[in-house]
C-alpha cells in the first residue's frame, strides 16, 4: 500500500545563552526540535512524514499549488505566519513572492488537508506573534484566533474531555481517561465546526480538538502541543498518543 505523504512544518528553534563565571563569560547556541516524539510515533504508520524545520520552511515551504498538492496533508505546528509570508527573496531582496498562506487556502479548497497543532507560535501565539488571525489560513480553519496572546498555561495540568461523538473516526478506540496536558491556545469555534474534545470545565471547556471542512478539503485543529512542554512525557507514553495523531491524519486525508 502506498503511504500518504504529509508535510510537517515548524517545531524547531535555536536558543542562545550567556554563561557568566565571575569575570569571565561565554555564549552558547543550541538547536532544538519539538516533533521528535510525534515523528517517532508515526514511524511504521500509513504516513510518510517529511519534517521541515521552521528555519528551512522560510525558504523551502512550497511556493506553488502544485508543490503543496504533492502532499496529502500539510501540518503547521509551532510556526508563525511570518515565516511563511517572508520568503528570503522578499525579506532580504524586496522581491515579490507568492503568498503561501493564500496558497494553503487554495490547497484545502481543492481537496487538500490542513492540520494546525498548538504551541507558542500557533494560532495567535505568544504576545500575538504567530499572527494567523485574519489570514487566509484562519479562513479555512474550523476555529477563529483571538486578537491577543492566546496561550493558556495550566501548570497543575488538566484532563481533556470528549465533548463530541465518541465514535468519530479520530476518537475510535480511545476509551477511558486521557492523560493530563499543561496548556493550550485559546480559540473560538466557527459555525459548523465539529468539536470533538475540550479542555476541562475549570478552564471554560474551550476547544481542544476540532474538525472542519473548506471547499473540497478537510481541516483539523489540536490546540495543545505534540510534545513538551504542554504535552508531558505521561501523554507521550500513553498508547493512545500514537493512535490519536494517526487517526487525525487518517480522517483528514480520507
Amino acid at each position: 500500500m502506498t503511504k500518504k505523504k504529509v508535510l510537517l512544518a515548524g517545531e524547531s528553534w535555536v536558543s542562545t545563552a550567556t554563561h557568566i563565571k565571575g569575570f569571565d563569560q561565554f555564549p552558547t547556541v543550541t538547536y532544538h526540535t519539538g516533533a521528535d516524539e510525534l515523528l517517532k510515533a508515526l514511524k511504521g504508520s500509513d504516513f510518510d512524514v517529511s519534517f521541515m524545520p521552521a528555519h528551512e520552511a522560510q525558504r523551502d515551504f512550497p511556493s506553488t499549488l502544485d508543490g503543496l498538492q504533492a502532499y496529502d496533508a500539510v501540518v503547521l505546528s509551532d510556526i508563525g505566519a511570518n515565516t511563511l509570508l517572508l520568503h528570503p527573496d522578499t525579506w532580504i531582496h524586496s522581491r515579490r513572492t507568492p503568498n503561501r498562506l493564500k496558497l494553503l487556502r487554495d490547497y484545502v479548497d481543492k481537496g487538500g488537508a490542513l492540520l494546525m497543532f498548538g504551541g507558542y507560535y500557533s494560532f495567535q501565539g505568544i504576545n500575538g506573534g504567530a499572527r494567523f488571525r485574519n489570514t487566509a489560513v484562519e479562513e479555512v480553519l474550523p476555529v477563529t484566533c483571538l486578537p491577543i496572546d492566546d496561550r493558556v498555561e495550566v501548570p497543575e495540568g488538566f484532563t481533556p474531555v470528549v465533548s463530541g461523538d465518541a465514535s468519530h473516526p479520530i476518537l475510535a478506540g480511545l476509551s477511558g481517561e486521557f492523560p493530563y496536558l499543561l496548556g493550550f491556545n485559546e480559540v473560538t469555534l466557527k459555525e459548523g465546526a465539529n468539536q470533538l474534545m475540550t479542555v476541562s470545565s475549570e478552564y471554560g471547556s474551550l476547544p481542544l480538538l476540532v474538525t472542519g471542512t473548506y471547499g473540497k478539503g478537510k481541516t483539523v485543529v489540536w490546540t495543545s502541543d505534540v510534545g513538551p512542554h504542554w504535552l508531558p512525557p505521561e501523554f507521550i507514553a500513553w498508547p493512545g498518543y500514537k493512535t490519536l495523531f494517526e487517526q487525525m491524519l487518517a480522517w483528514a486525508t480520507a
